[in-house]
């Protein structure tokens, strides 16, 4: 069993470091993402220099063992690795594009899908689906990532890009179960809390639309619902996953990133990246950017792997996990 398939991992740098290879070629590797912006150094010097740079990147990436599909976060606006100051499409924000004429959306997404296809990324993470229903939410709504507040509007949207990334063969991933619009801190630094904000018809949404992007992936939030589980965030919580699972059989479903600050503060990436495991989830992502790991990742596969061999993680459910990868493997890299 390659345990290497139940992790999208990010690295430094404008090729591929040999601790990537040597993971790959030892456990098997799911995905890797890309980043424009590199913490670490605190300038838009990490993965992307250039298309053509890019290429030549995606195409190392999908080479080594096992096949790694490339993920990139692609939504538009401020969420944009691939930017036009180097040589990539335009993509407006979510809340821009919606006001936008539908020929116009069309073109816009043909020619940012088309253009990652031909670069060799396989899976954007996108789009996001969260409604808009606090429009100071630092994370969504004050910066443009929501469509719009109109839930019927951000579902006309999610269908629009399916059916331009089903044409170009580019997974999607809806984000972020199960719909942080209305929060009110930034998960990238604390837990959120979105039990009294989060509303029915937000969650149907994920359950309805998933099965129809193409690419039927689903990022999970690190967002706490009280009803469903008092004290863990969804990507932990073997009730909140289960209550996903249930309607989601096929769907494939990923970690936000697990170097953020509510995870890191309670447990740090790897009994974390266990825990999200043990809880149901099938890919978790690490992205090393927020935090410099790179040389942790070997030994948070092994940990892995032993708990796999100690029985604390079901093999029958992992086996599962590997097998939805393997399928969307199939599905976009054809």
């Amino acid at each position: 069993m390659r345990i290497g398939e139940l992790f999208i991992l990010g690295f430094y740098g404008k090729t591929v470091p040999a601790w990537l290879e040597q993971f790959a070629a030892r456990y098997g590797l799911g995905g890797a993402i890309l980043f424009d912006y590199a913490c670490r150094t605190q300038a838009y010097d990490n993965n992307i220099e250039s298309p053509e740079q890019v290429q030549r990147l995606c195409a190392e990436i999908a080479g080594l063992p096992s096949g790694p599909m490339v993920f990139i976060d692609q939504e538009g606006g401020l969420v944009r690795r691939l930017k036009e100051s180097r040589g990539f499409a335009p993509l407006p924000s979510a809340k821009e594009f919606n006001d936008l004429a539908p020929d116009q959306k069309r073109a816009i997404l043909t020619a940012s899908f088309a253009e990652m296809r031909r670069l060799g990324i396989h899976y954007d993470f996108a789009p996001v689906i969260d409604v808009d229903y606090n429009p100071e939410n630092p994370n969504i709504g004050k910066v443009k990532r929501s469509y719009s507040a109109d839930i019927a509007e951000v579902e006309a949207n999610a269908l629009l890009l399916s059916e331009v990334a089903r044409a170009q063969r580019l997974g999607l991933c809806l984000k972020h179960f199960p719909g942080i619009g209305g929060a009110r801190v930034d998960s990238h630094q604390e837990f959120m809390d979105i039990s009294d904000s989060l509303r029915e018809k937000q969650e149907e949404l994920f359950y309805s639309l998933a099965p129809k992007i193409f690419g039927d992936a689903v990022l999970v939030s690190h967002a706490i619902v009280r009803q469903w589980d008092t004290v863990r965030p969804m990507t932990l919580s073997a009730a909140g996953l289960g209550r996903l699972r249930a309607r989601l059989p096929d769907t494939l479903l990923i970690t936000d990133d697990m170097q953020m600050q509510g995870l890191q503060k309670a447990l740090g990436t790897r009994e974390a990246g266990l825990r999200s495991l043990k809880a149901g989830i099938d890919m978790m992502c690490i992205g090393n950017n927020l935090l410099d790991q790179e040389q942790e990742m070997a030994a948070i596969a092994e940990y892995v792997e032993q708990r796999l061999r100690d029985g604390t993680l079901s093999a029958p459910a992992i086996e599962q996990s590997i097998a939805r990868v393997a399928r969307r493997k199939t599905l976009v890299m054809a």
